[in-house]
């Protein structure tokens, strides 16, 4: 059975993707990563972060429960695999956990629509199949093995296939931060809205928690990741803004219309300047203004 043509995919491959196994995998993905991992069954997936001691972004990633005892598979569309293995085994001391990337890189597909849920669950699919965070309507990611993405991909053949720029446009009007595009080292989980999506405030001690608990107490934010809108084409990123003579951030990603009038992106504001007609320069003419 074919995937319904009312839904629709997209073929890219991810960023990253390690297996993760061993006696102590279970304790130390839960010491390190955002969400809380505590009886994640097998096939089962959590989206989360990878912060510093600063609570900065370092990446984001899904760990999905893999189908041995003490396996799990980390899988990340944006952030690289190199940063992801180095950040793990950097951490590694006395546990035992080893960090494994696949001989050949896997192949995934995104699957948009309402539809693709049920199919993909009406039977067996090889590889792993988990929620994803592409737009606001839902969506699916299937990674395979390379030996199985041909007849993957044949099993997808009369729904229609998304571009890669369609594909940011459905994320950027949903708000979903591309990581680390759209928030990376420099800054903080809840300055792109992801205390609620990748943040657990009850489970036990993970690096940066204790920033992320401050910033539950407190409330307060500098920046906020909003959506805002241009003309013409995107300039190169990131692209400074302005709002008067005061820097007001920074345009970190964009995406064309698709009528190609235009653009809309995400930028990182101060707090002060969502909302605001902004400039490429300071004391310039607005050329973006709030979407």
């Amino acid at each position: 059975m074919k995937l319904p043509a009312s839904s629709a995919y997209f073929p890219y491959r991810p960023e990253a993707l390690l297996r993760v196994s061993g006696d102590d995998a279970a304790s130390f993905l839960q010491g390190q990563f955002t969400n809380d991992l505590a009886g994640l069954a097998p096939g089962k997936a959590a989206y989360g972060l990878w912060l510093d001691v600063k609570g900065r972004v370092q990446a984001d990633s899904f760990v999905i429960g893999g189908p041995g005892a003490g396996e799990f598979w980390i899988a990340s569309l944006f952030s690289p695999g190199a940063l992801l293995k180095k950040r793990l085994e950097d951490f590694i001391i006395a546990d035992d956990v080893t960090v494994e990337e696949p001989a050949a890189p896997w192949d995934g597909f995104a699957l948009v629509g309402a539809e693709a849920g049920a199919w993909l669950a009406a039977e067996p699919r090889p590889g792993l199949v988990f929620p994803a965070r592409r737009s606001a309507e839902p969506a699916w990611e299937w990674l395979v093995p390379p030996e199985q993405g041909r007849a993957a991909r044949a099993q997808l053949a009369q729904a229609a296939e998304l571009s890669a720029e369609e594909m940011e446009r459905r994320r950027i009007a949903a708000g979903i931060p591309r990581i680390p595009g759209d928030l990376g080292p420099a800054d903080l989980p809840n300055e792109g809205g992801l205390e609620g999506a990748a943040i657990s405030y009850s489970k036990g001690c993970y690096l940066g928690q204790e920033v992320m608990a401050r910033l539950k107490s407190r409330g307060r934010l500098r920046r906020r990741l909003a959506r805002v809108a241009g003309r013409g084409a995107p300039p190169p990123l990131p692209a400074p803004l302005w709002r008067g003579a005061e820097k007001a951030g920074e345009l970190r990603s964009a995406a064309r219309d698709a009528s190609g009038g235009g653009y809309s992106g995400l930028a990182l504001l101060a707090v002060g300047a969502v909302g605001a007609e902004l400039a490429f320069s300071a004391g310039g003419t607005a050329a973006l203004r709030p979407a």
